[in-house]
């Protein structure tokens, strides 16, 4: 452990931190989205990650939007009371946090910790996670997708396509799309699609070092719509980044009912992330009728 940073000395993310985050994360087998290396990495220049080692648990801190700092949930083995509480405290005692906080907390370190008295407990809905059997995502079967499936059908006969794996020779094309959906949404008037389009040109670029799986639509030889996601657990894959020409109706259908034949065959479960709070995604996402939502918390001391 000497060769990593160790708490309280955090130190920023970076590539050459996948090994010992990544072996942790999947020794935790995560089910909540953001605990993944990708994810950590590829939203670190808005968040500004930074992570340690406390004993059996990696620490992660991350800062939102009006730059207040908090912790993501101690990644290691449970019982993890000691951990949370000594993260807390640092976040109070020597970081000035006066509501010290741990979010995205997972089911499992609430159910831990709800019986202590010593912290208060809170579901932050805006950021449940949408998680959908990969074969109704795949096949669209049954009548609550037959609307779906009419427009993958519908595309399918008006569009000759192609769909194929995401490799190095795709990544230009891919910042190209995503340079017109930036334009065609005034990425520049909004400070969270800026954060938006450089978390994703920086896990595209980092094609080669992070490993991820991806997929892509092609119409003329053009690349229309770009997704990309990783496995979260042994049976759960998870879905980042999907995006794609709004100029072509039903492209966005496609590339995820592609996605999920092709990319995750072996794979029970696909997790779509949030919603934010965003009334027009959270429409969307319950739209695909997910088999459940994958509970988030926020952790605070019970004094607090």
């Amino acid at each position: 452990m000497s060769a990593y940073p160790e708490f309280p000395g955090f130190k920023p993310i970076s590539l050459k931190d996948k090994g010992a985050l990544q072996a942790a994360l999947w020794i935790y087998q995560p089910e909540t989205s953001e605990l993944t290396f990708t994810n950590i990495y590829m939203w670190s220049s808005l968040t500004r990650a930074h992570w340690c080692i406390y004993k059996d648990w990696v620490l992660v801190t991350c800062r939102d939007r009006d730059g207040g700092l908090y912790g993501l949930p101690p990644i290691g083995p449970s019982p993890c009371l000691e951990a949370v509480s000594v993260f807390l405290e640092w976040l109070r005692d020597e970081k000035g946090q006066n509501s010290p906080r741990i979010e995205r907390a997972d089911h499992r370190l609430s159910e831990e910790l709800e019986g202590t008295g010593m912290f208060h407990i809170e579901p932050t809905r805006d950021h449940f996670d949408y998680a959908y059997e990969r074969d109704a995502l795949a096949r669209l079967a049954g009548r609550k997708l037959h609307a779906k499936k009419n427009h993958v059908n519908k595309f399918s006969k008006t569009h000759a396509f192609e769909y194929a794996p995401i490799d190095e020779t795709h990544i230009k094309a891919c910042l190209a799309t995503e340079d017109k959906w930036c334009r065609d949404h005034h990425c520049c008037d909004d400070i969270n699609l800026i954060g938006e389009w450089e978390a994703i040109r920086k896990v595209l670029t980092g094609y080669r070092d992070l490993e991820y799986a991806g997929g892509v639509i092609l119409i003329d030889g053009t690349v229309e719509a770009f997704t990309l996601g990783e496995m979260l657990n042994e049976e759960t894959a998870v879905v980042h980044i999907e995006k794609a020409n709004a100029d072509i109706p039903g492209l966005y259908a496609v590339i995820n009912q592609q996605f999920c034949e092709h990319g995750w065959k072996m794979v029970r479960y696909i997790n779509r992330e949030q919603d934010l709070g965003d009334e027009g995604l959270r429409r969307a996402k319950l739209s695909y009728h997910p088999a459940r939502m994958v509970e988030k918390y926020r952790i605070t001391p019970a004094e607090a």
